[in-house]
């Protein structure tokens, strides 16, 4: 392998940051797949297909093109440049000289396109479904990053109307793909790993407050707004008040569910108890919680997917 190879695939690698998306969008995915799976009589091979169909879609979209987007967008603000960058600080491509903000624009653009013509072709052959995902998903990673809109840049619009829409709808993707209707198991775990991703995001961007700050245009995201408004203490409430929302909503389905009710409000107070104790002065402690809070979301999607 030549020089350029190596340093191609290096880039790739560090672009799709696959531990983050394998702990979202991945798992978000398999919540309502393995249900499928477990309870339905659909041949292996048909979800089998379905499976590597929506990782592949989730690796492009959630990992490669909202990165990109993310990454030329915070490099170009300068908050990257200021991030401690331990699991935040985007992807480190441009920093460590691996791709320079040209080869990041090609591949946006390429990216972009493709997936948009063939959100196009899958409508005119009648696939609306896939066509619905693929197009929510380029508004989702464009949205958060790019002109006019921002979002990741102002308090609540970057979860609310860029990551949140895309992952409740990739995590109904799979029933909504393979049955007449989408059961109401399907709604209530894609939801509660939407907000699973909600929360550990907002505990992502603690360690870039400052950085964040220091942005041109300041990225005043909601942990940098809730820092401003109520100390350094704030700083926790986005990620706090997202998991007391998973735990609300985990109490009706306790009726239905009680398992994965039970399940569901356990970890999530596991995750506020951490994150409530979590240092938020040291970089590399709170990255520590991310980290649990990242397996923390995991067994939720997956336990959801079992208990349903």
């Amino acid at each position: 392998m030549t020089g350029e190879n190596a340093s191609g695939f290096k880039g790739v690698g560090m672009l799709l940051r696959v531990v983050a998306v394998a702990a979202s969008s991945v798992v978000t995915v398999i919540s309502t797949w393995l249900p499928l799976l477990i309870h339905y009589e659909f041949s292996m091979w048909r979800l089998l297909f379905l499976l590597a169909l929506l990782m592949l879609g989730a690796f492009l979209i959630h990992g490669a093109l909202t990165h990109v987007f993310n990454d030329i967008t915070d490099f170009e603000s300068g908050t990257d440049q200021h991030s401690p960058a331990l699991l935040s600080g985007g992807s480190r491509v441009i920093q460590s000289g691996v791709m320079s903000v040209g080869q990041l624009r090609k591949i946006a653009l390429t990216l972009t396109v493709s997936l948009a013509g063939l959100a196009l072709l899958l409508a005119i052959l009648g696939q609306a479904e896939l066509a619905i995902l693929i197009t929510v998903g380029i508004w989702g990673a464009a949205s958060y990053s790019l002109r006019p809109f921002r979002f990741a840049y102002i308090p609540l619009a970057g979860e609310w109307l860029s990551l949140f829409p895309s992952m409740l709808l990739l995590g109904v993707a799979a029933p909504w793909l393979m049955l007449e209707a989408i059961p109401a198991w399907g709604w209530q775990n894609a939801f509660i790993n939407a907000l699973w991703c909600l929360s550990w995001v907002m505990v992502h961007h603690i360690p870039d407050m400052e950085a964040d700050q220091k942005a041109t245009p300041v990225k005043r995201t909601s942990v940098v707004w809730s820092s401003d408004m109520f100390g350094l203490r704030g700083a926790r409430y986005p990620a706090i008040l997202y998991l007391a929302f998973i735990g609300l909503f985990a109490l009706p389905m306790m009726l239905t569910r009680p398992v994965a009710g039970i399940m569901v409000i356990v970890l999530a107070a596991s995750g506020i108890y951490m994150i409530v104790k979590m240092d938020l002065s040291d970089p590399e402690a709170v990255t520590a919680v991310e980290k649990k809070l990242l397996l923390l979301a995991m067994t939720t999607a997956v336990g959801l997917g079992i208990f349903i």
